[in-house]
């Protein structure tokens, strides 16, 4: 190393960048790690070669290079500051620790085949964004990509570019090249000095192949030999070569990789997704799978007790009259999810604009996201911890929330970028819509509504709840400008999310700053074709109506169907942008909102416990041996995990539990004297019990569990217990069921121990 260059640039940047030693060099600029001054912090310095920078020259090379500064992107790394001083062209780009892929090639020479394509497809993300703003890489290689905690990013974006463009023809008069012989496109190694986003493609298709083989697809012995064959472009299967390689991705590959510019992908994009879809084929595979069918025809699932159902272009057929080319189809997300994945379409389920994919929220294994594609069986997680998730107008992005911010991240992988700090409601279901005029909307902590834009920025109040109500649920009317609000109508100190207030549909005008109510009790609406509305009442019936945007009515309903689970708070349903019905078939909860005891007969007549009762939101319930009460967990501010006792059958409600320590899913002993109990405290699950009639309001905890207690059941003598535990984060173990024997040494024993969860 040059120690009189590092003190040229110390003395020519002074004030400025303090130089500490040379971390590395490449084909067109020397790297040295330096101390940005005015900024406290560490960055990479990077210097033009002496021989480039004499070719290039100062003022146009300034000039080209502004270009990239604006490129923001999870996978770009920014630039920070470029220069002259001296005889030195310099240019100024974060400091990243860790290593390059070049380095983390020569370690391993070959990747594992999922983190190569999730890799690929995060850098095409990336090159995507650049095209769109006008920039080509030129140089995409595996040294200039830099890895920052296992995720790529793209350094020296733009760089080649504005060597390039500010060199012109005397690069190549002088022999200068810009971009590495492995990496490049067919049209770079003819010297065409005008390449388009295909290049950049043609690329990282190189690289990928690199990261699943070992070896470029183009070797040879000199630069000349690996051009040569570049040009003639004969290039290997990547799967002939290892056969752990789908054929969807050895498919991708070999169309990035073709000659002609135009017989590639047109975009990164479209690479990227190509690599993410099992059904792509290219070339005589694609002419062979022709005839396959797509879609969400292609799967064939098993029903789960016809609960939820998928309706291809079913509303807008349905608003029509006619019904004749309806499908529907009973779906699956696979085995092991939890009830809120599978029976909560309302919140925690986004059906995309083409309905042909469904991306869901669990709680397994944490706050996720799961994607279930429409070609398959299974669920697929997404690296990503969020929940109520949105899909962006285009499909290609997710909106979602994580923990206190709003997020977005592209659906094929990549990092997810915030774009708002949101506190979030009580009710922990903020509402979420992305508009097609790339406006998103979210519910804050103080239940109003704010809109920012797709790319960020700062946010600006669209609506409070004295404008709309409580939100719980906000949808984008065509071409943006309007949205449609369900919102509840409180009472004065009434719980949250709605009972015993009415849910609200409104109309919110962007462009007027306008709010109109239009209808009450509806659970859920989405706009339809030809200026309708597609809305749900609270009792589970699916209507449509004309809308008078700037009048802010709707015309007479029409009925569509009927059968939908909802309430007062949601419908479990969601529509697409086609027309595509995702819902749930069932029996709603009652207009007045709350759930209520009822007796059923064989017949399946019911009858009400207690006609006379007020109606409390019970959850948990459970009848005495004896048949002459009943204790119930009642979900009503604030003792929402308190537990109640109701002697039958019109006897006083009395309290069992002073609400302290949480208690759910009560379950009475043999002999009807106590009620045992799931006990939360301290953020810990038990057994605890307590005498059923109310003499002692302080629990005995009866057992625990490593991996907590979440259903408990007394056997015929009291020293015996069958428990389902938790779901193991540790070992990923379900949750299973087991006996256990109190006494002075307690004692379990497996009953049900399966990989799937058990409940109930």
């Amino acid at each position: 190393m040059d120690e009189s260059v590092i003190s040229r640039l110390n003395g020519a940047l002074e004030g400025r960048y303090s130089v500490e030693r040379q971390l590395g060099e490449g084909g067109m600029a020397t790297v040295y790690l330096a101390d940005d001054l005015r900024h406290e912090r560490r960055v990479a310095l990077k210097v033009l070669k002496p021989e480039l920078a004499a070719v290039v020259g100062a003022e146009r090379f300034l000039a080209e290079i502004r270009v990239t500064a604006n490129l923001q992107h999870p996978n770009i790394l920014p630039l920070f500051d470029s220069g002259e001083a001296d005889t030195f062209l310099y240019y100024v780009m974060p400091y990243v620790e860790g290593e390059t892929l070049r380095d983390r090639l020569l370690r391993d020479r070959q990747l594992p085949v999922d983190e190569a394509v999730r890799m690929a497809i995060e850098i095409a993300e990336a090159l995507d964004h650049a095209h769109r703003q006008g920039v080509i890489h030129r140089d995409i290689k595996p040294a200039n990509i830099l890895l920052r905690d296992g995720r790529p990013v793209v350094a020296d974006f733009g760089i080649a570019l504005a060597v390039g463009a500010a060199g012109g023809a005397r690069l190549t008069e002088t022999g200068l090249s810009v971009g590495t012989p492995y990496y490049m496109s067919p049209e770079q190694a003819t010297g065409d000095q005008h390449v388009g986003p295909q290049s950049d493609t043609y690329s990282l298709a190189c690289v990928l192949y690199e990261m699943l083989v070992g070896d470029p697809p183009y070797q040879g012995s000199t630069a000349q030999a690996v051009l040569g064959k570049i040009i003639q472009g004969e290039v290997v299967s990547a799967t002939r070569q290892r056969p752990a390689i789908p054929p969807h991705v050895d498919a991708a590959i070999r169309r990035a990789l073709e000659r002609l510019p135009a017989d590639r992908f047109s975009g990164a994009q479209d690479f990227g997704r190509a690599l993410a879809d099992p059904s792509f084929r290219h070339g005589a595979d694609a002419a062979a799978a022709a005839g396959a069918s797509t879609g969400w025809r292609r799967v064939a699932v098993g029903a789960i007790a016809g609960m939820v159902v998928l309706a291809a272009g079913w509303a807008w057929t349905a608003l029509g009259g006619d019904e004749a080319g309806v499908e529907r189809q009973r779906i699956t997300l696979g085995s092991g999810f939890t009830d809120n994945a599978r029976f909560a379409l309302a919140l925690f389920t986004a059906l995309s604009p083409d309905g042909s994919d469904i991306v869901f929220h669990d709680t397994i294994g944490g706050e996720s996201l799961w994607w279930k594609q429409g070609d398959q069986a299974d669920a697929n997680r997404l690296d990503v911890n969020g929940f109520i998730p949105m899909f962006s107008p285009d499909g290609q992005w997710l909106a979602f929330f994580e923990e206190d911010d709003l997020r977005k991240q592209p659906v094929t992988g990549g990092a997810s970028v915030a774009l708002a700090e949101v506190i979030q409601p009580a009710n922990s279901r903020p509402a979420l819509a992305w508009l097609e005029d790339g406006t998103i909307i979210y519910e804050d902590r103080s239940f109003s509504l704010w809109r920012i834009s797709e790319d960020g920025g700062e946010p600006r109040q669209l609506a409070t709840e004295a404008d709309v109500g409580r939100p719980l649920k906000a949808v984008g009317l065509p071409g943006g400008g309007a949205v449609l609000v369900v919102g509840c109508s409180l009472e004065d100190g009434a719980p949250s999310p709605c009972p015993p207030g009415r849910p609200v549909l409104s109309l919110v005008d962007l462009d007027t700053d306008t709010v109109h109510q239009l209808l009450d009790d509806v659970a859920g609406a989405w706009p339809g074709p030809d200026g309708h509305i597609v809305y749900t009442d609270v009792t589970g019936a699916v209507f449509a109506a004309p809308l008078d945007r700037d009048a802010g009515e709707l015309g007479p309903p029409v009925p569509l169907m009927d059968g939908v689970v909802a309430s007062v708070n949601a419908s479990e349903m969601q529509v697409s942008r086609d027309g595509t019905l995702l819902y749930l078939r069932g029996e709603s909860a009652e207009t007045t909102g709350f759930w209520r005891l009822v007796w059923v007969n064989r017949s399946g007549v019911r009858e009400p416990v207690d006609p006379e009762s007020s109606g409390d939101d019970i959850v948990d319930v459970a009848l005495s041996p004896d048949g002459r009460r009943v204790v119930a967990r009642i979900s009503r501010s604030p003792d929402a995990e308190r537990l109640w006792v109701k002697q039958l059958p019109d006897g006083p409600l009395t309290p069992l539990t002073d609400g302290v320590i949480g208690a759910i899913r009560p379950t009475w002993s043999p002999d009807g004297s106590y009620v045992y109990y799931r006990g939360i405290e301290g953020g810990s699950n038990d057994a605890r019990r307590i005498p059923a009639d109310g003499s002692r309001t302080e629990a005995e905890v009866v057992a625990t569990r490593d991996k907590g207690v979440y259903e408990v059941l007394p056997l015929n003598a009291d020293d015996q217990l069958l428990i389902r535990e938790g779901i193991s984060l540790a070992t990923e173990r379900a949750a299973d069921i087991v006996r256990v024997e109190l006494g002075s040494e307690v004692t379990s024993t497996p009953v049900v121990v399966t990989p799937a969860n058990e409940f109930a």
